[in-house]
């Protein structure tokens, strides 16, 4: 198989095909033959010693690698007074390795671009007060460091002091600077705006989000697609055919008295035919251009493997809140009962809410911090995904959640919380010592753009079924205003995986978006999972630092912007980087199904086998290099048509979510 190549052989091959000219001009000159000759096997030992070192170290492993072949076919053609034929193979060969190694590079810098976010250092606070750049790499949980306007916020922590705008543009797609106060929550890699914040981090460097989304797109393009695993565990089967069949060429003719130059030339020919260099080329390029294309648009994708399976899903399931949402609630309503006042509710529920990772737990406390409520001491904190959270506040066990929370029937609340629903707003119920104490009503507007995106999705893959945990009501509201028909309401996590398992017993190849804790059993069990902006959320607390790792963790993917947009262009992106894998297969079987039958039943020259094969090598990398150019020039025109590029129509909010 051909080797990973490093930019290096690049020259290498630059080198080979300068000696080659040069061995040619001078042949066609009338130049002595030793001059020539000396010319040639720079030609061949520029070209030829890295494939046969790394072949060599193949076969010390026991595997035999198609490099090793190319080079004993080169050294075997000269060995018999071919030296331009086996200079040719040399140069179009190390040309082909050396695209290959472009190909490689300039994928793999597409998705570094996208991870270029950390700074290199920070200004640490010693404990004495004084200030100290170190490696931001060297950062640990419990240091303070010191962020000035301007900087890069060098790791994940929680703001002490200081007001300022943080932009997470280049992480999350968060068009505007979030205004950050004393509390809230960083991430390493965004940026400072006007003021100076001094933090506490919370994560080892080696931790960040922005480290993990690193080291997520790393595996990615190092892991290898299901069929080109198939084609390697092939190879190696085929490749000591392709040896025995070039011995029995060789030994049977000169057995039967053929002569042994034409013989030799012949098994050199199949030899080179043979090699299965351009289907294992096949399948890989267009995957790996797929990662670095994806990943440009806003979508990181965990292997090769992901993007597979993606073209082959036919069915959508989508969460609401923060999907289809902008996840972005607003509290436009607070309803007491038994005598409290309204403050008082929204006090309680707030205080409640301070270890929640949920979006309409932040969304409650926010609303009380912008009030200017003094929030009691809470303890014995606990969320239960799907239902809410309880805790104890100043004394008082208090569960804020879905409605289901009351148990039994209250009149004056059901009464509420029905009103609230059939508004299309989500009810949240507040209960002090397991009586009710008020409602709140809460606002999310749909995504700009989610019913083309929408749309988009329904001539990709079909139409997209809704599965929420919030109310019916409120549910069929909003799907009534995107036009979506599909729609199951009020479930629970093991019900949306109980709705997956449905579909997937049908046959269907299931898409699951969702985000938040919650959603965790359903991206981990879709065929393909992906999370609404997993590693770039933020929140109050560990607690939602953890809940979006989890969700990472079960997810096949992250979609960092705008998920609805991004949904129909990826499924695409995927459907189209296995045509090219196809075609690039077929492509390279029939090249050798004709050179080997033209080389057994008629006379292939060596000049034309070789070109034949290394040609269709060659193509087979351009055609996949296609897909990465032809996509950034699409993109571009878009730009500058004034239109965003494909996958990320809208740069937006992203956020955690139960329902």
């Amino acid at each position: 198989m051909r080797t990973a190549l490093t930019l290096p052989e690049v020259r290498w091959a630059g080198a080979a095909l300068v000696a080659f000219l040069l061995a040619v001009g001078l042949d066609l000159g009338g130049a002595p033959g030793q001059l020539v000759t000396a010319a040639y096997l720079a030609c061949y030992t520029l070209g030829g010693w890295g494939p046969a070192v790394e072949g060599i170290r193949a076969l010390a492993e026991r595997r035999l690698d198609v490099d090793l072949l190319m080079v004993v076919a080169a050294v075997a053609a000269a060995s018999i007074g071919h030296w331009f034929d086996g200079g040719l193979l040399i140069v179009i060969f190390a040309t082909s390795g050396a695209l290959e190694s472009v190909m490689t590079a300039r994928t793999r810098a597409g998705i570094a671009a996208l991870l270029d976010l950390a700074p290199e250092t920070a200004t640490l606070v010693d404990r004495d007060g004084t200030e100290r750049q170190v490696p931001a790499a060297e950062l640990v949980a419990g240091a303070t460091v010191v962020v000035r306007p301007g900087e890069r916020i060098p790791g994940d922590g929680r703001v002490l002091d200081g007001v300022s705008e943080v932009d997470a543009a280049g992480l999350t797609g968060e068009p505007v600077p979030v205004r950050t106060t004393p509390g809230d929550d960083v991430l390493a890699g965004t940026v400072n705006g006007t003021g100076m914040l001094r933090v506490r981090v919370l994560r080892d460097a080696a931790d960040t989000v922005v480290a993990g989304v690193a080291a997520q797109v790393e595996r990615a393009a190092e892991t290898k697609a299901d069929r080109q695993l198939f084609i390697e565990r092939v190879e190696q089967r085929y490749s000591v055919l392709v040896v025995a069949a070039t011995v029995l060429l060789l030994t049977v003719p000169l057995l039967l008295g053929a002569g042994f130059s034409e013989t030799l030339l012949r098994a050199i020919v199949f030899m080179i035919v043979a090699s299965p260099c351009a289907i294992v080329l096949a399948t890989m390029p267009a995957l790996l251009a797929a990662i670095a294309v994806a990943g440009r648009r806003g979508t990181l994708v965990k292997d090769v493997t992901v993007l597979e399976a993606l073209a082959e899903v036919d069915a959508v399931v989508l969460d609401k809140t923060g999907t289809l949402t902008s996840g972005r609630p607003r509290v436009v309503a607070v309803t007491p009962l038994g005598g409290r006042t309204a403050d008082g509710v929204l006090a309680l529920a707030a205080a409640a809410e301070a270890g929640s990772e949920h979006v309409l737990g932040r969304a409650v406390r926010r609303h009380a911090l912008d009030r200017g409520l003094d929030l009691p001491e809470t303890s014995d904190f606990a969320a239960v995904p799907g239902e809410g959270v309880r805790a104890t506040v100043g004394g008082t066990e208090v569960a804020v959640g879905r409605p289901e929370l009351a148990g039994r029937p209250h009149p004056v609340l059901d009464d509420l919380v029905g009103e609230l629903q059939r508004d299309g707003r989500t009810a949240v119920v507040v209960l002090a010592d397991g009586e009710p104490a008020g409602v709140l009503g809460l606002s999310d507007e749909p995504r700009p753009g989610a019913g083309e995106a929408l749309d988009a999705l329904r001539r990709t893959v079909g139409e997209p079924e809704v599965l929420t945990g919030d109310a019916p009501a409120p549910a069929r509201v909003l799907a009534g205003r995107l036009g979506l028909t599909r729609l199951r309401a009020g479930l629970l996590p093991a019900d949306k995986v109980a709705v997956l398992r449905e579909r997937q017993a049908a046959g269907r190849r299931v898409l699951a978006v969702g985000d938040g804790i919650n959603d965790a059993p359903l991206l981990a069990g879709a065929d393909v999972g992906l999370v609404v902006g997993g590693p770039a959320r933020s929140g109050s607390g560990d607690e939602a630092l953890g809940a979006g790792a989890l969700s990472l963790e079960a997810a096949d993917g992250v979609l960092t912007r705008d998920p609805l947009g991004s949904l129909a262009p990826l499924v695409e992106l995927a459907r189209r980087a296995r045509r090219i894998a196809r075609a690039n297969l077929a492509f390279a079987a029939s090249v050798i199904v004709v050179l080997v039958a033209w080389d057994l039943i008629g006379t292939l020259p060596l000049v034309v086998g070789v070109a034949g094969h290394e040609l269709s090598t060659l193509l087979v990398c351009l055609n996949g290099l296609r897909l990465l150019i032809g996509t950034r020039r699409a993109d571009r025109r878009a730009r500058r048509d004034g239109a965003p590029p494909a996958a990320a129509p809208h740069r937006e909010p992203v956020a955690a979510g139960r329902s």
